[in-house]
């Protein structure tokens, strides 16, 4: 069976037309990438993302005039106008198609991407917990900067964005307040400095288990930085800028890759949202929808070998993975 660790004895009809080529390229995704991840980004790995001054425009929940990113408020907007779910399913094509269709009618030239670690098909029903995985635990990372003080740099909508995410996936989702991290520079939550980002993401992974569903959402600045491995076509990698980069640096994709992606166990259904510039393979996921071609297709000139080796790497230096008292300790690595 292809789907093995997810109890799916049969091929999927979508991947009868696969070669042995890519049959091999979703091997070496099974083996990088041991879970199920899907991330939504704001835009292509060229493009910037805007902060929206008003989002009234996109009839959110209580705007209350408030600024929040284009790519949140359009997919809010498609996904929880006046607080309510849409009255009929919606595939996760349908969704990426009319978040672009409002961006672009908004005159946002970003155009949002769709990525995953495995080929799927997109007409799938949109949905943070899939069918099976109803009974299991519901965890979420929802970080936003406004970089408050900084000049230039600051932002406005980041803030709004997590609590307007925050409302729908509780409400639409059933996620728990308990199970919830949140990360915001206002001075009341935790601030989003690097460590607390790469902590909680850390403790996301470790805690997951076969059978539960997470979702992360990030808004605030991304970038681009040399790629120091190899790992990167365009010779760039992917970062998030967090609150304290002028100390500590920025967040590159490998990390993020290393820090969440990996650790995932199987079983595991992880949605990311990230609402930031330079976005669109931050996650450095194998497969990309192509809205032209209405399929997932396996990322050009994508090189496993760097990633496998971080997979490798992990697993031997796993010092602590069976400890239940500390979950964020299930795999501590030397």
């Amino acid at each position: 069976s292809i789907f093995c660790h997810f109890c799916i004895t049969e091929i999927p009809q979508y991947l009868y037309h696969f070669s042995d080529s890519l049959m091999t390229f979703l091997k070496q995704a099974e083996q990088a990438i041991p879970a199920e991840v899907r991330m939504i980004s704001g835009c292509a790995d060229a493009q910037t993302s805007a902060d929206v001054s008003n989002v009234n425009q996109f009839e959110l929940p209580d705007p209350a005039g408030r600024s929040g990113g284009a790519c949140t408020s359009a997919l809010l907007k498609v996904l929880y106008t006046n607080k309510k779910k849409p009255d009929t399913d919606l595939s996760f094509r349908d969704v990426l198609q009319r978040v672009r269709d409002i961006l672009a009618e908004g005159k946002y030239a970003q155009i949002p991407q769709l990525s995953s670690s495995r080929p799927f098909d997109v007409k799938t029903h949109f949905a943070l917990v899939p069918k099976g995985k109803e009974h299991g635990t519901r965890r979420a990372v929802l970080i936003g900067i406004n970089y408050t003080g900084m000049n230039p740099g600051a932002l406005t909508g980041c803030h709004n964005d997590v609590h307007n995410i925050k409302h729908y996936i509780m409400d639409v989702w059933g996620f728990k307040e308990e199970h919830i991290t949140v990360l915001l520079d206002d001075g009341k939550h935790k601030p989003p400095t690097r460590a607390n980002i790469l902590g909680a993401y850390a403790a996301l992974a470790a805690k997951c288990q076969p059978g539960d569903v997470a979702f992360c959402h990030y808004s605030g600045h991304g970038g681009m930085l040399p790629d120091d491995n190899g790992d990167e076509d365009d010779g760039f990698d992917e970062t998030l800028i967090p609150l304290d980069f002028k100390r500590t640096g920025q967040i590159r994709d490998d990390d993020l890759f290393k820090i969440l992606v990996v650790p995932m166990k199987a079983g595991v259904t992880l949605t990311c949202l990230f609402d930031c510039c330079h976005s669109g393979t931050v996650l450095d996921l194998p497969y990309n929808f192509q809205a032209d071609d209405h399929e997932f297709t396996e990322e050009k000139n994508y090189k496993f070998t760097p990633l496998l080796s971080i997979a490798a790497e992990l697993k031997a230096n796993c010092i602590n993975c069976t400890n239940p008292a500390d979950p964020a300790a299930n795999c501590t690595v030397s």
